[in-house]
Parts: structure tokens; sequence; C-alpha cells
């Protein structure tokens, strides 16, 4: 059929707009989540609250494998966070702890019965399979399980399924999806037990660094976030590494803990200490973000509930620092009193409210077990009638 020329014009004007909005849908996509300054921008461009995968997508998935990290980013997480201990050759794998007997498929396997010991971690026996005790050929052996089956009995149905994966595996996938997602994945390195790495030869800084450096990852804005419980080390990276990326000073609850290079140097400052209005001032001198456990933010009564928040997130933007704490998880018995649901300790309670209380407290990140309820949590916080990935997404 031969188009008048009205027509012409018509289809022409036609094809135009929907140029424009598929135009408008891409670039959209393209973009961070929500844009603005403050708070939460750590080279994403995010103003609300960032939300880490904690372990990946671990309430779904066996911690600390590809698929659960994967899962997280589908989710909505903003950043995924892998703990990071080393083989014996040196190379950095994802694991909660260099103890592997309750993540992996290790004391099932016969060829290496002879590696369980017993060792001194952080001033504590600790009974099992170590991973500074394995080559990476050896570790790539073995299958990745639940670490908590009584809680999360649905995610054995993966046990065997999965890879202990590298931090280099990691990354790449970071970079696959943010190529797959038009925007850009964060990642949440954590150094665990660096003294007693260093303690065996198998310092986990330097690694740590040749890895950013080696994916052009050493860069103020390109969301990385450096973590660790102890404080000497993330000196060493800022001081002596001079690193650009996040560095972000994890802390613990209670009035006497403390970090374990603490223990070791004699120095008696806690956590408590650190987190002070005038410790926090100390701590920004090194570090961007403090992390700290959730219950340093909303305490809980002998009852178990929580009331008031204190003024812990006040005191950290005061110094500098954004606050990301740790970590929200859905069923009953990780959250406050008033927010349980029904008396089974693994049902999932009203987490959408512990989100609520921590987002209104000001924080600027937190790390969840299931980043979809986080995000949905978000959702509601930011006022967001549809998906923020939708294009016609808008505040109420």
């Amino acid at each position: 059929m031969t188009l008048t020329m009205p027509r012409r014009l018509a289809a022409t004007a036609l094809l135009l707009a929907l140029a424009l909005v598929l135009a408008a849908t891409t670039a959209y996509a393209g973009q961070p989540r929500h844009g603005g300054d403050g708070h939460g921008d750590h080279g994403q461009g995010l103003s609300g609250p960032l939300l880490f995968g904690h372990r990946g997508a671990s309430g779904y998935r066996p911690e600390h494998t590809l698929a659960s990290y994967e899962l997280a980013i589908r989710m909505g997480a903003d950043v995924i966070e892998p703990d990071l201990v080393s083989t014996k050759d040196h190379v950095l794998v994802a694991r909660h702890e260099n103890d592997i007997t309750g993540t992996t498929d290790v004391s099932s396997r016969p060829e290496f019965a002879d590696r369980k010991a017993t060792k001194v971690i952080d001033g504590a026996p600790v009974t099992g399979w170590f991973t500074e005790d394995f080559t990476l050929a050896e570790l790539k052996t073995l299958r990745a399980k639940e670490r908590l089956p009584d809680v999360r009995q649905e995610n054995t149905i993966h046990d065997g399924r999965y890879q202990v994966p590298t931090f280099q595996e990691v990354i790449d996938l970071a970079r696959q999806q943010s190529r797959r997602t038009g925007r850009q994945i964060g990642l949440a390195p954590e150094t665990k037990h660096p003294t007693y790495f260093d303690s065996i030869g198998l310092s986990l800084e330097e690694p740590v660094v040749q890895a950013l450096r080696k994916n052009g990852l050493d860069r103020r804005r390109s969301a990385v976030y450096l973590q660790s419980f102890e404080e000497a080390n993330l000196r060493e990276l800022h001081t002596r590494f001079h690193l650009k990326v996040n560095l972000l000073q994890l802390t613990s609850g209670g009035t006497t803990s403390r970090p374990y290079d603490h223990v070791v140097s004699g120095d008696p400052e806690t956590y408590a200490q650190m987190t002070s209005a005038r410790g926090l001032k100390e701590v920004a001198t090194y570090a961007d973000v403090l992390g700290p456990d959730k219950a340093q933010i909303f305490p809980r009564d002998a009852a178990g509930n929580t009331g008031q928040p204190t003024a812990i997130v006040r005191d950290a933007h005061h110094a500098g620092l954004e606050v990301v704490p740790y970590t929200v998880r859905a069923e009953n018995q990780f959250l406050p009193a008033q927010y349980r649901k029904g008396a089974n300790p693994n049902d999932f309670g009203n987490v959408f409210a512990e989100f609520q209380d921590l987002f209104a407290a000001g924080v600027d990140g937190l790390f969840s077990d299931q980043p979809d309820l986080a995000y949905t949590a978000r959702e509601d916080f930011l006022g967001h009638r549809y998906g923020v990935d939708h294009p016609h997404a808008k505040a109420s």
C-alpha cells in the first residue's frame, strides 16, 4: 500500500515518538537507581540508602557462591559482599571464615581427612578444615553447602551445586552484571582475620590491592567498599597503599569487645570507644564508612525490643563518615521482639519495620541476607509507586 503524504508524516511522527520513548527508557535503565547528592553516593550516584547483598542473597542460596551473588543483583542489590580469605598458594577466595567445615562438603571427602586440624584463630581454638591448608586447585574440587541448614532448610536443596569462587571471579561477575543491568554493581570485600593471616605469611592486603588495581577498580568512584573489623590493616591500606576506594570500618556491639589487632598490640580501645563522638573523628582519619552492628543503632532491652536510636548515625555523619549497618535478616530469631510473627524462630517476621527504622535513622545503606525485601522496603521509604527500574518511576 502506498502512503499518502499526510500518512507518511503521521507515520514518521509516530516512529520518532517511539524512538524518543525507547531512548528515554534506555537512558533511564542505564542510570543509577536514584539520583542526587549526599549520603549514599560512593560512585554510583545514589542518594538513597544503598543495598548490600550480605554474602550475596544468603537468605536464599548457600552464601559466598556466584549463584548467591548473582541472585542478589537480580533482586536489586547495589553492592555484593565477598568475605576474603587466602588459600595455601595465596589466592583470595570468598568464604565467611577460613574454617570451611560448615560451608563446604570437605568433611565428607576422605582424601582430605588428614587436613583436619585445631588452630587458634583470633585467640580462640577452632577445629576443622582451613583454606590456608588447601591449594586453589584442591579447593575447587569441593562444593559449597548451606551454613545454617536448621534455619534455612530450603537452601539445602542447593548443597553440592556450586564451587568456592575466587575474588577475581566475583569481580568478573560484578562487571558482567553491570553490563547486563546497565547499572554499576559495587563490591564490598571484607578482609577476614588479617592479623592471623599476617602471622602465617599469607597477608591479605597485598593481593587485595593487586586485584583492585589489576581490574582498574582503585578509583574513588569505583563503588568498592573495602571492609575490616580490625583497624591496623585499614590504616595500612590508607597510608601505605594509598587506596582510593572507600574504606569501611566494621564495629561490634558490647561494651568490652575490641578489634583483634588491638588485643594483640595491647591497645585497650574498644569498639564502644571507637564509636563515641570523639572516637569516630579518629576513625574518619583513615576510613570513609562506618559499618556498625545494627544493635549499636537500635539497642535491645531485656525483652528484646528496640526503642529510639542512639546518636551513632548522627555522630558518624558529623565526623564525615557514612553509615552502613549489618545485618538485617527476615527470620524471627534475628528481629527485634516487637517485629516477630508467631512462635517459629525460622519464620519470617515483620522485617519491613526494621528496614524502615534503620532508613528513618538516616543510614546510608545496609547489609541484608534478603536483598529483595530490602529493595521493597527502600521503595516504600523513597515513596516510589513503581519499581525504580521502571521508566516511569515517580515519587508519590
